[in-house]
């Protein structure tokens, strides 16, 4: 486990922003953060940065308490707010170089540092650009990069894509995927559910400052319906199909489609197993046998009962 947050909790006078939080985020996964306007989001992500503190709970990362051990939180997090935060007068390369000082990297090794990340994020030819005439996606591609100079392990983002193109979103996913698959473990907060949906490995959502799910897409949808959705398609024999799921117990909800059938099953691996040799004994040529791919938006919708996530 990379990052495990623990019983976190944190007040503002009388009102609980966070409430006794509990998070587990594995290593090298891409974990989207969701919840409705109000949940905690972002009063979460600022106390894994250091930006807040927190009344009570724990943030492990290998083992290691950030909270108790405040300066590892500078050298294992990295952190994009929201907002971009740059300093309009200053040269992109400049830029680089005040963030870098920050982190006490060695002036001699800067230079080299600029050049990898603007690499990264395709900003390699704007180094003397001024950052007031960046577009919006660049100015955000230079604040990833920006966030990235002392290579944390993990990187926690405030939407990311606040405000971008198709295009530019695309981009930024792109480079997030790149960054995954180097190892970075990634915390992103998002209002836009279909591209979380795209991006992440694992989803959490949060509501009034609890974690009321967290897990894959599929297997927090099961836990909300209590069910798998099977999807089933056959060359033919739709109506045998039919009966021989009818008279399964664990398959509910049973609905023929052009191709086949969709079946709400309620019973484990071995079951499911069991289920599609009964069909293959009974000669219906099957062609898939898939669970139901599962949508954020309606996940989300149905674990908070209708919240506007922002």
């Amino acid at each position: 486990m990379m990052l495990e947050i623990k019983g976190l909790v944190k007040r503002f006078g009388s009102f609980t922003a966070v409430d006794g939080l509990d998070m587990k985020v594995e290593k090298g996964s891409i974990f989207g953060f969701v919840g409705p306007n109000g949940a905690g989001k972002t009063t979460t992500m600022k106390i894994m940065c250091g930006l807040l503190k927190a009344d009570d709970g724990s943030i492990f990362v290998d083992r290691s308490d950030l909270l108790r051990k405040s300066s590892d939180i500078r050298e294992r997090i990295g952190y994009m707010p929201d907002f971009f935060g740059v300093y309009d007068d200053l040269k992109v390369k400049e830029y680089m170089d005040f963030y870098e000082g920050a982190y006490y990297i060695p002036y001699s090794e800067r230079a080299a540092i600029t050049d990898k990340l603007l690499d990264m994020v395709n900003l390699a030819d704007k180094k003397e650009v001024y950052v007031d005439s960046l577009s919006r996606g660049m100015k955000q591609r230079l604040c990833l990069a920006r966030s990235l100079v002392h290579d944390p392990d993990i990187l926690v983002l405030d939407e990311p894509a606040s405000g971008l193109d198709p295009r530019a979103r695309m981009e930024m996913k792109s480079i997030l995927k790149r960054l995954s698959d180097s190892g970075k473990t990634i915390i992103i907060s998002s209002h836009i559910l279909p591209e979380l949906d795209q991006m992440c490995s694992h989803v959490g959502i949060i509501e009034k400052g609890r974690m009321v799910a967290q897990g894959t897409v599929e297997e927090i949808s099961a836990v909300v319906s209590g069910r798998t959705v099977i999807n089933i398609v056959v060359l033919d024999k739709k109506d045998e199909l039919f009966k021989a799921l009818d008279l399964d117990p664990l398959c509910t909800d049973i609905k023929l489609t052009e191709m086949g059938a969709e079946v709400a099953f309620t019973g484990g691996e071995a079951q499911l197993a069991h289920l599609l040799g009964k069909i293959v004994k009974a000669d219906i040529p099957v062609v898939s046998f898939d669970k139901k791919k599962y949508d954020l938006e309606n996940v989300f919708m149905e674990v908070t009962g209708g919240g506007v996530d922002a």
